[in-house]
This record gives C-alpha cells, structure tokens and sequence, in this order.
C-alpha cells in the first residue's frame, strides 16, 4: 500500500468514526461557556480586536472596518464581515472583500512590525490579483468549493491557504456553491485538529501506525484541493454528528464547530 492509499484507508476510517467522545465532550464543555454568545447557532458573534491605525497604508478599506483614524482598538465580529463581503461583491469590489476577510484573519497580530499589513499589501499589489478573485468566486458558484481553492492555489505569492479559505468562507455565505459543502476556514490549527484524529485512527487501525501518514496530509499548510475537500466532507458529517448528541445545538451550522475546534482541545 502506498502512502497516498493509506492516507485514503485513515481517511475513510475518519469519516465512519467522525468526533471521538473526547472531542465530543470538550465541544459540550465549550458550548457551556458560550451558548449565550451564540444562542442562533452561529459564529457570527465571534468578533476580532485590532487596530485600525495599524493597517492605514491598505486601500481599499472597507466601511464596515473603523477608519484608519481611529483611536485605539476596534473590534468586527464574522456577521459584519459577512455582510461587507457580501455587498463588495456585489460591486465585483474583489479587493475589497479581501482587504475585510484578512483583516479580520489578523487581527490584532496585524503590526507594522508584524505581518500583517506588509504581508496584506504585497498580495494587493500582486498582478492578475482582482482577475484571481473574480474566478474564485465565479468556480465557487459553478463548480463549488474544491475548484475554488483549486484556483487560488500557488497563485499570488503570499496569499495561502490559511487566508485564502478565509475569503472563500466569507464569499460562500453570499455566492452558493454549485454543489458540494460550504467553504470553511482551514489553517494550521484546524489542520492541527484533524492531524491529531488522523494520528488516533491511524494507530488503531494500522494503516498509519508512526503518524507519518497524517503529518503528511495533515501539514501546517499548503494542503491539497482533495484535503480541502475530505475537510469539508468531515466537517459536515461531524457537525451533524455533534448535533445528534446532547452536548451541542442541535441547529448549529458547522462553521460554529469550525470555530469551537479551533478554540478548544481534547488531547
């Protein structure tokens, strides 16, 4: 069996067993300390803290952001992201609902000295950037979520996975999939999250007995479109799974369970 078969055996294994009960009851112990914050089932409540002033070299700014004169912190939580993604791109404003999704993403790790806005402002100036947009939005809608990560892949230097999902997720809740599951944000500690039941079934079922297996698929970033779309497929099955048990809203969408694993631990 080569390597690409065993990451394919733990993959269906993953997918027959889903959560674990660890993981199970560390969601239920999460949703205890924050059902008041998303009662509705969402995370459209999580917000972000950063600094305005931080990224006044980045244009477009989106008005759904403080301005750039702000004094102090700000705070922008997913729904208004949502909602400024959504009416930038009806304006086909690409660049814009970029500049929300990423600023959002960074958050307060967003510094001068830091990567943020430097990082944000060699991706805006990058060329064939508005025309790369355009065609993930327009794969998301004909061809779904696979194809869209698919087109941004190696594209713009700079621009990863971990923030090209972001954009994918906010653009998703506006432009629908032609089939296939919803994006949802991948990044290193969600890859992280999935390593780690990758590594336990790996071991129980022998096809993966050293976890070379799961660290290979399950990297910190650069992942495949196939492991997107496993995520993707894993995720739907789990949120349901967690939505069957008492632990968990039984109306949550799986991008609460997105945020909930990127927040908590089992192991």
């Amino acid at each position: 069996m080569n390597k690409q078969d065993q990451a394919d055996a733990v993959d269906r294994e993953m997918a027959a067993r889903l959560l674990p009960d660890p993981a199970l009851q560390a969601l239920g112990r999460w949703w205890d300390r924050n059902r008041a914050e998303f009662a509705d089932g969402t995370p459209g409540a999580h917000a972000v803290r950063y600094t305005p002033s931080r990224w006044a070299q980045i244009s477009p700014w989106p008005s759904a952001l403080a301005s750039a004169s702000h004094a102090g912190d700000a705070v922008v939580s997913r729904a208004q992201v949502v909602s400024s993604v959504a009416e930038a791109l009806r304006r086909e404003a690409y660049r814009e609902a970029l500049v929300a999704t990423y600023v959002w993403g960074k958050g307060k790790r967003g510094s001068r000295r830091g990567s943020g806005p430097v990082t944000l402002n060699k991706i805006l100036i990058a060329a064939g950037l508005d025309a790369a947009l355009d065609r993930a939005v327009t794969t998301l809608s004909e061809q779904g979520a696979e194809a869209a990560y698919a087109g941004l892949q190696g594209l713009v230097l700079e621009f990863g996975p971990s923030f090209y999902t972001k954009f994918l997720y906010f653009a998703g809740k506006s432009v629908r999939p032609a089939s296939g599951p919803q994006p949802l944000i991948l990044d290193q500690v969600l890859a992280q999250r999935m390593r780690s039941l990758a590594q336990a079934v790996g071991r129980e079922t022998g096809h993966d007995p050293d976890g070379s297996i799961a660290h290979w698929v399950w990297r910190d970033t650069n992942w495949s479109p196939h492991r997107y779309a496993v995520y993707l497929s894993f995720m739907q099955a789990a949120s349901r799974q967690a939505s069957a048990t008492p632990f968990w809203p039984s109306d949550a969408t799986p991008d609460l369970l997105e945020y909930a694993l990127f927040s908590t631990s089992w192991t």
